[in-house]
């Protein structure tokens, strides 16, 4: 019976989504039209007979009525009544069957493509996030909040109509201006302000070189191992992975490689991500060779040069580039906070002005009055301040993790030994290959309920790479002090061949 259809299917929408009484009852008979139980060109009861059958108030009936009828669902017969429009589809078998909690038995959005398939099989966020070694504690507590909503709320006060508009200028002036500044000064960067643009992190910027600088089915070289986050950016934007491998002085191109000619050449110089490999400036010179050899694009991703702990500053690679084929890319999110999603894009010259004009056309750019207190929070000199600080919490942080970690390093080739620790918010823990990375780190989540991350799950084609990916630039010193000892251990029971 219609009555008793509608009152169940009243019943479960205002249970699971508290919809008002008009909304339950359109939602019901729409579901009972689509379903089959009001065929095509069959006459509904009177609006009154539906209130005294459901218990309603005449006027959520009408309400509901109404909207099915402006809608095309219903047609109105003068004198005759109310009809289900014959333009509603009529049931077919397996159509809008349904499962408990009102999804389709069978959701063809559901299918995805071959693309879709592997960007969702492969590199997944859960298992690479660069959030290793911490008790699920994200520690901005350095971060001044007060000031930040203050320079916030005075721009949004100050705001122009035209701020609240897209930008097609590749960014908010002044932001542009001081982040040329920051660069061409501390990571010598040969650049004018209207090269930057201004995105909203590190995945815009690759997705945005990847669509501009090459075809579909181009190849890019990628390091092995590799940062997930660009991986997953390429294969997005339909180029052909080449993977290249990683030794002590950053990516090596061999002979082989040259088979498969990049269009783009992805790498981490500064700070090899993950196993922290500096590349040497003959590397440099040599990658800079090989991509004028094949004309090739060098995307550069600077993702953490401003904590530099050990050493003088590693100058950028882009500062070697005289051929304009270098594009430098870096973040706010590990000085500032993630959820800010402002990075920098610097391109060369000649693609200024393709650059802003795809950048406009893509991904319609905006947050102006975020972009301008981010602007004054620089030219202020609270970055600096920011960044000299959260240094120096990092760096003790290190400095803990280094200390629980050295009764397990061994002098040898094989390992365990450290690399990366120079710089940013991670180091690697180098094992022999021997042992079972993953296990380990399995083992370390179930005993402890700590987070490490096995160095071969960012492996692409490489077999012969063992180690954790350990970071502590998301862990308090006392989380440090506490749980670095027990990785430590962990370790030392692997090495001895105990259940991992």
């Amino acid at each position: 019976m219609l009555s008793e259809f509608l009152l169940a299917e009243m019943s479960r929408l205002g249970a699971r989504d508290a919809l008002p009484l008009h909304r339950q009852l359109y939602e019901a008979l729409r579901r009972a039209m689509l379903d089959g139980k009001l065929g095509a060109g069959e006459r509904l009861p009177s609006s009154r007979d539906l209130a005294q059958d459901l218990n309603l108030s005449r006027n959520t009936v009408v309400a509901a009525i109404n909207q099915l009828s402006v809608e095309g669902y219903l047609a109105s017969r003068v004198g005759s009544g109310t009809y289900v429009n014959d333009s509603v589809p009529r049931a077919t078998p397996g159509r809008g069957a349904r499962k408990a909690g009102g999804q389709p038995a069978t959701v063809q959005a559901g299918r995805l493509s071959t693309r879709g398939k592997a960007l969702s099989a492969s590199f997944c966020a859960t298992e690479l996030e660069v959030q290793p070694f911490t008790p699920g504690i994200a520690d901005f507590s350095a971060f001044p909040l007060t000031l930040w909503q203050r320079l916030q709320n005075k721009h949004w006060r100050l705001t122009y109509p035209d701020m609240l508009d897209y930008n097609d200028s590749g960014g908010y002036a002044p932001l542009r201006r001081a982040v040329a500044d920051y660069l061409r000064v501390f990571r010598s960067v040969q650049l004018d302000a209207d090269q930057v643009v201004i995105t909203t992190g590190t995945q815009q910027s690759l997705e945005l070189c990847a669509r501009l600088l090459a075809d579909h089915g181009d190849t890019v070289w990628v390091e092995d191992p590799a940062y997930w986050g660009a991986v997953k950016a390429f294969m997005a934007t339909g180029l052909s992975l080449h993977p290249v491998p990683v030794d002590e002085e950053g990516i090596n191109p061999r002979s082989a490689d040259n088979a498969k000619p990049p269009r783009l050449v992805y790498v981490t110089p500064s700070h090899q991500y993950p196993t922290g490999a500096v590349m040497s400036l003959p590397r440099r010179h040599q990658l800079l060779a090989t991509a004028r050899a094949h004309d090739a694009w060098v995307l550069e991703d600077d993702y953490d040069s401003e904590y530099r702990f050990s050493g003088p500053p590693i100058s950028c690679l882009e500062g070697l580039d005289t051929d304009g084929r270098v594009l430098y890319m870096g973040t706010f999110s590990k000085v500032l906070y993630p959820g800010l999603k402002i990075g920098y894009l610097v391109v060369p010259r000649p693609l200024v002005p393709a650059f802003k004009q795809a950048h406009y056309d893509l991904n319609r750019p905006g947050q102006m009055p975020v972009q301008a207190a981010l602007a004054e929070f620089i030219e202020m000199g609270h970055f600096a301040s920011a960044l000299r600080r959260a240094r120096q919490n990092y760096g003790e942080r290190r400095q803990c993790l280094l200390e629980a970690l050295k009764p397990v390093l061994r002098d040898s080739a094989e390992g365990p030994f450290i690399s990366g620790a120079e710089q940013g918010l991670h180091l690697c823990l180098r094992l022999p290959a021997s042992v079972d990375d993953h296990a380990l780190a399995q083992r370390i989540a179930t005993q402890h309920s700590l987070t490490v991350r096995p160095l071969s799950a960012y492996c692409l084609q490489r077999k012969d790479l063992r180690g954790l990916v350990i970071g502590y630039g998301y862990a308090p010193l006392a989380e440090i002090q506490r749980c670095g000892p027990l990785v430590a251990a962990a370790v030392r029971q692997a090495l001895r061949g105990g259940p991992a």
